[in-house]
Formats: structure tokens, sequence, C-alpha cells
């Protein structure tokens, strides 16, 4: 049977959408222009939005339930960096055209996935239709007790820097899906190869590891354009530099394999986006109880170097010499 497109916004709203607020009085079903928030007694609210658009985050014939749990999990990576707990978000999706139900039923079920996952509920928002590409944009909100957001422009020298999971496979993923024979080429195994286009299709938020930056983390932020943008900002911020090894970087076994195949990939695990991993600075005083709370919390942390008082960030060989990657990061308005 042909497949069928959604008739109105009603039908958009109140079939697949709504379901998602039952969870959250705050969201009045859906039914009101606004919703309501009340943050739990001793806390402050942690707020942010990011967008995701097809051709950019995300490709237009992704599996729709890839598409929105992808753009719920990088907002809410940021949440998990401040050391927030997340509560509710807000959607706007722009539409090229009206969907397919059957489109639509697979988005509405990755954005329930993700959303239970995290712990929050869809509140409200807005759907539209675009002359442009698909988009979503989220605005998630989360909560801290009062005056313990793990701010980013606040690390010193001597701190040591941690950075959580592996880096470099949402790159690897992106170019397996670009590129049919490359697992190949590389000698990944099926599962390797599976692992990190996993990366790159859903990313995973290191919520668990809130509590643990919140005690001991002196700053912290997530990497979505990579490593040494990222880091750069970081020190930029607070007026200090930082020297990372490079052998000390976590690596996926797909990685380490990729690499050991084409060793210029090391530039992808300095350099590409798309990690959403956690980032740290932590007082070299505090860095065994933050190891054991990370370690109690399920989320692996990787110390990768420290932070120093010469304004520059150097990601160093295994012969201390400076990687050069070619690249800073991702970033939106640069040429390329």
């Amino acid at each position: 049977m042909a497949a069928t497109r959604i008739e109105g916004e009603d039908e958009l709203v109140g079939t697949f959408l709504a379901p998602l607020a039952a969870g959250f009085p705050g969201a009045l079903g859906l039914k009101d222009d606004c919703a309501v928030l009340a943050p739990s007694p001793g806390c402050e609210l942690v707020l942010k939005t990011d967008p995701v658009v097809a051709g950019v985050h995300f490709f237009a014939d992704d599996d729709p339930a890839d598409i929105a749990w992808k753009a719920l999990a990088v907002n809410v990576s940021d949440l998990a960096a401040k050391g927030a707990t997340p509560r509710i978000y807000l959607m706007a999706l722009s539409l090229p055209e009206a969907p397919e139900r059957e489109w639509m039923a697979r988005f509405a079920e990755g954005l329930g996935a993700a959303q239970r996952a995290f712990g929050m509920h869809l509140a409200g928002g807005d759907t539209d239709r675009t002359p442009g590409h698909l988009s979503i944009a989220m605005t998630v909100i989360g909560e801290v007790p009062a005056g313990k957001m793990v701010r980013r422009a606040a690390a010193q020298a001597g701190d040591a820097l941690y950075v959580s999971g592996t880096l470099g496979d949402s790159a690897l993923g992106l170019a397996l899906g670009l590129d049919a024979g490359l697992a190949t080429r590389l000698g990944l195994t099926a599962d390797e190869a599976a692992h990190a286009i996993g990366r790159y299709l859903r990313p995973a938020p290191r919520v668990a590891l809130a509590e643990a930056l919140r005690a001991h983390a002196r700053a912290a932020m997530d990497l979505s354009d990579g490593l040494m943008k990222d880091l750069g900002r970081m020190c930029r911020g607070s007026g200090v530099g930082a020297h990372v090894g490079a052998v000390d970087l976590p690596l996926s076994p797909a990685m380490r394999r990729a690499l050991d195949a084409e060793p210029g990939r090391i530039r992808d695990v300095v350099a590409a986006g798309d990690d959403y991993e956690i980032l740290t600075a932590v007082p070299l005083a505090a860095s065994a109880e933050f190891e054991a709370a990370a370690q109690r919390s399920g989320i692996p942390m990787t110390r990768i170097g420290e932070i120093t008082s010469a304004r520059e960030v150097f990601v160093l060989d295994a012969q201390g010499q400076p990687i050069e990657p070619g690249r800073s990061g991702w970033d939106h308005f640069q040429s390329r």
C-alpha cells in the first residue's frame, strides 16, 4: 500500500508528538501555546538550543528514528557537560513538505527512545513547512543545584585534562557511510564498522557523569566540533594553554584498526567533530576522586594531558612533536 501523508498540523501534533509529552504535566498535553516548568527546590535551570539540518548534520534519507535521536542527543550532551540533569525540551520541526505517516511514526519512535534514555519529556514547540531542508531545532532545559553549573572557561594551569569515551569514531562512521568499500580497505570487522556508524547516527550523551563533574571538575564542555577546536575554546576562555599526548587519546578497536591501515586518520581523532564526548579539566588534587566517581557512573574517562600557563594548545606525538591536524575542527562558516 502506498505511503500516505499527514493531512494537517493537528494530526502531526496530536497523533505523533502529544504522546511524547504525556509524562510531563507542564506540557498541558500540547494543547496550549506555552508550557510551565518549576525548577526543583534549590536548583537553577540550564538551557541550550542547537538545531540540526539535513545535509549538514545528517542525510535526509537517514532512518527518521536516527535523525530524531541525534537531534535531541546533541543538545543533551551540552547539558551533561554542565553537570545538569535533563528535564524537558521544546522542538521546532521544519519540514519541506507534509511527511508520510510512516516517516513521522519512525521519527516519533526515535524521539521517544531518546527522551527515555535521557530522562526527559517533550514540553512544546512548533511545526512549520519550509522551502529549504528538513531542520530540527531543539531547546533543552535541565537543572543543577544552585551555583553548581560547570563552566567552560574556568580551567587553571596544572589541572589534569580528561575526556570521556573514545574519539574519532563518528568521523570514521561518516566516512564508512559515504564509501561502501572503505571498511574492507581498512580491514574492519562487521562489528567494528557497525560501531563506528552507530556512533555517527546515535551519539550517547554522558548524562551519568553529571554528578562527578559537579563534585570535582573545574571546567567542562562537550566535544561537538573536534578536540583541537573545543579544547582551544576552553583554553582561550580560561586564559591558559594545554598539552595533550596523542598516544593517550582513547580509541575504539575500530579506530585503532583504521589507524593501523591509514595513520593519517589521527587527524580525525584530534580534529573531527560529532564525538559528543565530555572534555574536562580537574584540579590535580581532585583527580583520584574524580576518576573514582567517573568509574562509579559507568562512564570511561581517560587522562589525556594537562592545562598549562602558556596560552598555546598542542597535541604531541610519541616523540613529543606537535601534530599538525591540517584543520582545527568543524566550523559552519569556514570555507571548505
